[in-house]
């Protein structure tokens, strides 16, 4: 069961308990059996448009409760983020409850657990510490791929150290900046389509590259998407982001225009919901229906999150 509706949220509260329900698009059908673990979960919504906070579940019942893999996947589908506070997760527990959710991506992520990557600006812990500057514009993961793979499903982050000033972390829906459209804007973006580039983000980093960086960055594929993302669900976002670079077959300036104006839109202050870190948090989002960034932080900040990802299994269209 998918929630969608303005009913799904705001303050709930759920038994969790064994499910007859179909495993969903995040489930890892490999767990067959697990001890029929009762949680009493609270689920409190955050703004208006994304974002809940989670209370009264902890690291056990991420893994040895039954049925709270249907419980986080269909509030994560009507709230967009989920928040745990003052969860700390060990990494290879995170790690384990992602893999219930379904495919862990295990590239190296310059740490020693599998399935965990390091996020910083301190270049002792990190050879891509450089790279996190291009994290402080919103973006969603996964839309300029290598091979043609569908966007990450999810990103899970706990932090381990906060920084001192800045890094919080950013968010806002992209299926609300689609719900907002007017009825003419629908129906007029509907046969749209955007090209998406690794350069298009990486100029707003390096304002005035080198040409080697812009070598770089044209040796990445570039993607064309269709600016409203019609998901399995029925559901409809907007695929705006930093690297959105231009609308196919319009004119430069009308094209920039009309990008900037709708990430400007969708992105208002009293849209986004904004985490500010403690150590011990734990925050999951859904990579296909949300944006996100953090807010700047200096390099060499002691901040460190550590992400897992969850690979996407849907198809841009």
């Amino acid at each position: 069961m998918r929630s969608s509706g303005p009913t799904s949220r705001g303050v709930i509260s759920v038994a969790s308990h064994e499910s007859d329900r179909p495993p969903s698009t995040f489930a890892d059908t490999r767990e067959p059996h697990l001890p029929n673990v009762v949680t009493a979960i609270a689920i409190k919504q955050t703004t208006k448009t994304i974002g809940a906070e989670v209370s009264g579940v902890g690291p056990d019942a991420l893994l040895n409760d039954a049925s709270i893999i249907a419980t986080v996947t269909e509030s994560l589908e009507a709230n967009g983020v989920l928040v745990f506070r003052g969860l700390d997760l060990d990494p290879e527990v995170q790690v384990a409850f992602c893999r219930r959710l379904g495919e862990v991506d295990y590239s190296d992520g310059h740490h020693p657990v599998p399935g965990i990557y390091r996020v910083t600006r301190d270049t002792s812990k990190s050879s891509a510490a450089e790279y996190m500057k291009g994290t402080f514009h919103w973006h969603i993961d996964g839309c300029t791929p290598l091979h043609g793979e569908p966007p990450q499903k999810a990103t899970l982050l706990s932090a381990k150290a906060v920084a001192d000033s800045g890094g919080e972390t950013e968010f806002a829906s992209t299926y609300a900046a689609y719900d907002a459209l007017t009825h003419t804007e629908k129906e007029r973006f509907a046969s749209l389509r955007v090209l998406h580039s690794l350069e298009a983000s990486q100029r707003l980093v390096y304002p005035n590259p080198t040409p080697e960086q812009v070598k770089g960055w044209r040796a990445r594929t570039t993607s064309i998407h269709p600016l409203v993302w019609t998901h399995r669900s029925g559901r409809k976002s907007l695929l705006i982001s930093a690297h959105a670079d231009r609308i196919i077959d319009m004119e430069a300036a009308e094209s920039r225009a009309l990008l900037d104006e709708l990430m400007d839109r969708a992105t208002k202050e009293d849209l986004v919901y904004r985490h500010h870190w403690s150590v011990g948090d734990t925050v999951i989002w859904d990579n296909t229906g949300v944006m996100h960034r953090a807010t700047p932080y200096p390099a060499g900040s002691p901040r460190e999150m550590l992400r897992t990802t969850i690979f996407g299994i849907e198809p841009i269209q």
